[in-house]
This record gives C-alpha cells, structure tokens and sequence, in this order.
C-alpha cells in the first residue's frame, strides 16, 4: 500500500490523506478520493471520476496511468521526480528554485470545471498533461 497525501483544491487547498495499492490507477485514486471528499463537499458528489483531475508538480496525470508505472519508470515533473512520498512545505521557499530537489509537493485534486474556468489563471496556468516521452532537464519558471 501506498500512503498518498494530496489537497482537493477548489482556489484553496484541503489537504488530505489516502491509501492506495501500488498498482492503482490515478483513475481508481480519484474514485477513492471521490467517496473520501464526498461527505465534506456537495459538488464532489455530484462530478463523475472523469471529471476530476490529478495534477502532480504541474503535471495533470491521465487517469490511465498507475502509481506503479510512475514510481518504476522514475517519472520526473518540471521540478524533479514525481513520487518521493515524502511530501514537504513548499520547497522553493527556502532556497534557489533553480536547484531540483528530490523532494515532493501533496498532489492536486481538482475539477475539471474548476480547470476550464481558471486555466488561464496560476497556479493552473503552469499544468500541462503528463508525457512520459517528454524529458524535464531543468526547473522551469515560465512553462518553457
């Protein structure tokens, strides 16, 4: 099992925590994550599990993907690795952004609703689907 520490954000974050197996989806993470925020927030019980999204160091995850394939293949955002589970405050708020740490931020829960509407707005602005072909070399600021 894996312990996962992610923050449904809807403008705000509420951070949480859920246990999944390894070999889980993101998709069947976000059905989890759907019955566990379901009895806080009335439109978590109305969206469909299509209709969440899982954004991992400014990276949306399809729902496809497993937590197994991401750990194996060593899956690396815009500022380093994806899963380290060790999941810290704000890492570029005590040192040079520009140095990768290995480090990881709780993953974003957010509505596809809530994307559409402020996907021209930070911090949405910054995501961009996950490609596993695509390499990350360095940390970058301004989406390039």
């Amino acid at each position: 099992p894996l312990q996962i520490t992610y923050s449904y954000w809807d403008g705000a974050g509420h951070r949480r925590v859920i246990q999944v197996r390894k070999g889980d989806t993101i998709g069947e993470f976000l059905r989890a994550v759907q019955q566990q925020l379901a009895p806080e927030f009335r439109e978590i019980r109305t969206t469909s599990v299509e209709n969440l999204l899982y954004v991992k160091e400014d990276l949306i995850i399809p729902h496809q993907h497993s937590f197994y394939e991401l750990i194996v293949n060593k899956a690396r955002g815009k500022s380093g690795p994806l899963f380290h589970f060790d999941v810290h405050e704000d890492v570029r708020t005590i040192a040079d952004a520009t140095i990768e740490k290995d480090e990881s931020h709780a993953g974003k829960v957010v509505e596809r609703h809530w994307y559409e509407k402020n996907k021209h707005i930070f911090p949405a602005s910054r995501w961009e689907i996950y490609d596993p072909t695509k390499k990350w070399e360095r940390y970058t600021i301004h989406g390039d």
